[in-house]
């Protein structure tokens, strides 16, 4: 009896990988077991990535927060702690946005919880 080595899903399986080795250089792009170890790589990187984006954002939304507040002499923690006492409801995204692309709204802002 001949063996069964089931090929149409492991054909599958290779056009899948190399198919995410798309763009790669060198042997990356053709190699199996070389296009496989870097794949693995980058979606470790990705899974990772994508936690880390969320702390540059937040990073980010805090610093344009604080120099905002800073025109209107308040610091970043005394106009949080302020925002978060009148419960305003915005949140840092939203804060940062008003003070990078609305100042006149955000003055309103710190103008409200003072």
């Amino acid at each position: 009896m001949p063996r069964s080595v089931n090929s149409v899903a492991s054909r599958r399986r290779r056009k899948k990988l190399l198919k995410l080795a798309k763009g790669f250089f060198g042997k990356r792009k053709n190699v199996l077991t070389v296009a496989k170890h870097t794949i693995e790589k980058g979606l470790g990187y990705a899974y990772r990535d994508r936690k880390t984006k969320k702390r540059l954002y937040r990073a980010l939304w805090i610093q344009r927060i604080n120099a905002g507040a800073r025109l209107y002499g308040m610091s970043y923690s005394q106009f949080i702690g302020k925002v978060h006492a009148k419960n305003l409801g915005m949140n840092r995204k939203v804060l940062a946005d008003l003070a990078m692309n609305h100042p006149e709204t955000f003055k309103k802002v710190v103008d409200s919880i003072k």
